[in-house]
């Protein structure tokens, strides 16, 4: 996403559980964020080619970020209202629900008899996967959002704003014992699964909510943690020391604080790491040194949703170009496009021959994957009612209205309007045939034939 067109025209002149190990059939488990240490995408079952009804609806305190995961028919995810869930995934009943001292747009990860969570608060939990109950805790430096002078070009230029597109927080990674999570204080967090005792932390520098990746070299032991910073560098860290094995600086935007930040979490298939970048880039770098095999430009728009990679394809979406691509992985070479209607920050999940994606106009899309052709798109009642027209009659943002003044407060206001439609950032989740997903509206659904 660039900065809104009017402000860019008025400040035109400054402008590893198992996935670690290698274990094929863990590429399809439901227990982390995109699947695996890996963040693979792929769902193990199949989502209808059909628009789907509303199987159930549950209502939470506020905005839904977080993607939800599953393990034995129970299903679990955070909300901004300061709890995590856990529901029964065939009825929607609360099975506990575990308060937070902040906001949750973090995704849970399940290992062991365990949830593993992160909140705005700046603790790491680990709680009970049967009751909720916690476990362990582990306080970091402290959660904050990524903040610059003149960000964007919101108005005044030497005013520190911090980012309302900064939604995420950091999903943690579990591979072998270990949990490898990202914070705000600017460090990457290796901790004992077990204990909540930390094994190495690594200072990036600035905030990291993107979600780590985790797999091996080859087929040797050494493993490698993978993750992005808004700096602008993505890391390569050694799983067992934390010590630094490579990094990849990709661009930077020192004017404005616009084009530039990892908010995109990588994804590893094969020898390859896969990872979109606000400076409007994919970039595939090989996992080993890091050394760049490819880019493919976005022309200016960010790539927040991490990517997937299936059958020799990548596929992402964009923010303000709503473009969602498949490439060719070895080469980057486009293969088709498919225009949406609004900005996407949430990834694509592959389930069956169908391709599902959020988008922040309050709706999910299903597309077939081989050809991009859409086959339904589902709206929250939020969407539909489009309340003060913030969709114009296509179901685009009417952002020349929105964003009408980038003095002071106005910008952000202007955010909040677009996400009140129910804007949808989570990544759905698919299991036994039905699609789960939160909304921005504060309710989490369960969709299905």
């Amino acid at each position: 996403m660039r900065a809104p067109r009017c402000l860019r025209e008025w400040f035109a002149p400054l402008v590893l559980v198992a996935a670690c190990a290698g274990l094929a059939d863990e590429a399809l488990s439901q227990g982390q964020f995109r699947g695996d240490a890996m963040r693979s995408g792929a769902s193990r079952d199949a989502a209808p080619r059909a628009e789907p009804r509303v199987g159930w609806r549950f209502a939470t305190g506020d905005r839904i970020v977080s993607s939800a995961v599953a393990n034995r028919g129970v299903v679990f995810f955070g909300s901004d209202d300061g709890h995590v869930y856990a529901l029964d995934a065939a009825t929607g009943t609360q099975r506990w629900k575990h308060r937070t001292g902040g906001p949750v747009p973090s995704t849970p990860a399940v290992a062991d008899g365990r949830v593993f969570v992160a909140s705005y608060d700046g603790r790491i939990r680990a709680l009970d996967e049967r009751t909720g109950a916690l476990v362990w805790s582990f306080t970091t430096r402290g959660e904050r959002r990524f903040e610059a002078r003149g960000l964007h070009g919101f108005l005044p230029r030497h005013q520190t704003i911090a980012d309302p597109f900064d939604v995420y927080l950091s999903s943690p990674a579990v591979a072998e014992g270990t949990v490898y999570i990202g914070s705000g204080d600017g460090h990457v967090y290796a901790l004992d699964a077990a204990t909540g005792l930390p094994r190495w932390q690594f200072d990036t520098r600035e905030v990291v909510h993107a979600s780590p990746a985790v797999a091996r070299i080859g087929t040797g032991s050494e493993a490698l943690v993978v993750v992005g910073s808004w700096n602008g560098r993505l890391f390569a860290l050694d799983a067992r020391s934390g010590a630094e094995r490579w990094r990849f600086q990709a661009g930077v935007d020192p004017l404005i604080f616009n084009q530039q930040g990892f908010q995109s979490s990588p994804t590893i298939a094969g020898d390859t790491v896969y990872v979109g970048c606000r400076d409007a880039h994919v970039y595939a770098l090989d996992l080993a040194s890091g050394r760049e095999k490819w880019r493919f430009s976005t022309g200016a728009s960010w790539v927040v949703s991490t990517p997937l990679v299936k059958d020799g394809r990548v596929h992402f979406a964009t923010s303000d170009t709503a473009l969602v691509h498949a490439l060719d992985a070895a080469t980057g070479r486009p293969l088709w496009q498919q225009a949406e209607r609004a900005f996407m920050f949430g990834s694509p999940v592959s389930a069956g021959d169908v391709l599902l994606q959020g988008v922040l106009n309050g709706s999910v899309v299903a597309l077939d994957a081989a050809s991009g052709q859409p086959l339904w798109r589902w709206q929250t009642e939020a969407a539909r009612r489009n309340d003060g027209w913030v969709l114009d009659a296509e179901g685009r943002f009417n952002s020349a209205w929105l964003f009408a003044s980038p003095w002071r407060e106005r910008p952000l206001a202007a955010v909040e309007r677009q996400f009140s439609v129910g804007s949808v950032f989570a990544t759905p989740l698919v299991l036994d045939g039905a699609i789960y997903i939160g909304s921005a509206d504060g309710h989490f659904y369960q969709l299905r034939r």
